[in-house]
């Protein structure tokens, strides 16, 4: 064995993918010191994804205090890579931990992740990159929408407050006002879900209740989505239903379709194309992968899969090291995963175990390379 790649998603509440690519490194080299390991810190449009992109493509971070979620100021970064696109992690400015503890779907709105939109393209990208994993959100993007110059008006010509109990209130939308140099721009959502936007299996019935949502506020979250997809629809003659994804971060998904005609992506196909990542792999003899959990659930675009995919193209082997292995992990062989490891070494808590993380997987890749040693 002479080659290995490590490509990895961040184990999440525990190490980010940076460090778990590091650690996979030292456990190889520490049996195997004369293989070739290269590291690509992997996300896939949640946390992590700026320093993914910085990593693979180099450039700088930008601060900006913005609207967060509750309303309130918050300091959000995001990415202008080296490239002179940029990249925005929509959680950085509308997340699920700038509520903590306030958590309300009905009452958050992304308009800060608008105004980080609106600062990149006054410092002159025409490419954007936006990951929305993450959000704290069930607004459809309106926030969003509003902070770029929309008006989402109701029947007095009043603007409604740009949540998700706001769009209850939506009569008509006016793009009259929208920033002229969006024209100009491409934007690439980073996606890992393909929700609709409303629906058994959309926004608000699937990920409100992670966002502090009890039975009833998921249902009035849920009429306000699909009462919104029919004015968008009416008014600007987009059926947001028919896309896949368009729930993915409380509707945003929606938004940036309909306002910014952006294209919903697998956010590890984005990345995986930015470092070549087939190009990488042609002279690899093993593959090896992660996550924080990997489940029946990876199936839907997460990071093991999307890196299996381009694995079996070339035949290469893919291990995933993992924190936990979840069920429904069967179908997971078939797509091109050939062994799953999870890092503990001992039932216990995830608040115990997280403390150890970094040894139990430095331990695991040990052993895994122990064991390549013998049977080579």
């Amino acid at each position: 064995m002479k080659k290995i790649v490590i490509a990895s998603d961040s184990f999440k509440g525990t190490l980010s993918s940076i460090e778990v690519c590091h650690i996979i490194k030292e456990g190889i080299k520490k049996i195997r010191p004369e293989i070739h390991t290269y590291e690509v810190p992997i996300a896939d449009g949640g946390e992590g994804t700026l320093e993914a992109f910085l990593n693979a493509v180099g450039g700088k971070k930008v601060v900006k205090t913005v609207t967060g979620p509750l309303f309130d100021k918050v300091e959000a970064s995001y990415a202008l890579l080296s490239d002179g696109s940029a990249v925005i992690e929509m959680a950085q400015a509308s997340g699920l931990l700038l509520v903590e503890g306030k958590e309300n779907p009905l009452e958050t709105t992304t308009y800060g992740t608008g105004e980080l939109i609106c600062d990149a393209i006054e410092k002159g990208c025409r490419k954007i990159i936006i990951g929305i994993g993450g959000s704290a959100t069930n607004d459809g993007g309106v926030g969003m929408a509003t902070a770029l110059g929309v008006k989402f008006l109701m029947a007095n010509d009043e603007q409604i407050v740009p949540t998700g109990e706001g769009l209850a209130m939506l009569d008509r939308i006016d793009v009259q006002s929208l920033n002229k140099k969006i024209a100009d721009c491409e934007f690439i959502v980073a996606c890992d879900v393909d929700n609709p936007l409303y629906g058994e299996n959309g926004a608000a019935y699937i990920y409100a209740p992670q966002k502090g949502a009890n039975e009833k506020m998921v249902k009035i979250l849920d009429e306000n989505l699909k009462h919104f997809a029919g004015i968008v629809h009416r008014d600007l003659g987009i059926n947001l239903q028919q896309y896949k994804g368009a729930g993915a971060a409380g509707g945003l998904g929606a938004g940036l379709v309909a306002f910014v005609n952006a294209k919903l992506k697998s956010g590890i196909n984005i990345l995986l194309d930015t470092v070549d990542f087939d190009h990488l792999i042609m002279d690899a003899d093993l593959i090896i992968t992660g996550e924080g959990k990997i489940d029946g659930q990876s199936l839907r675009g997460k990071v093991p899969i999307g890196i299996a995919d381009r694995a079996v193209r070339h035949h290469k082997p893919v291990i995933a090291v993992v924190g936990s292995i979840g069920d429904e992990t069967e179908a997971l062989y078939e797509r091109g995963i050939h062994a799953i490891f999870s890092i503990n070494q001992r039932p216990e808590s995830f608040d115990i175990a997280k403390k150890y993380s970094k040894d139990n997987l430095f331990k695991t890749v040990e052993s895994i390379m122990r064991l390549i040693s013998v049977i080579e």
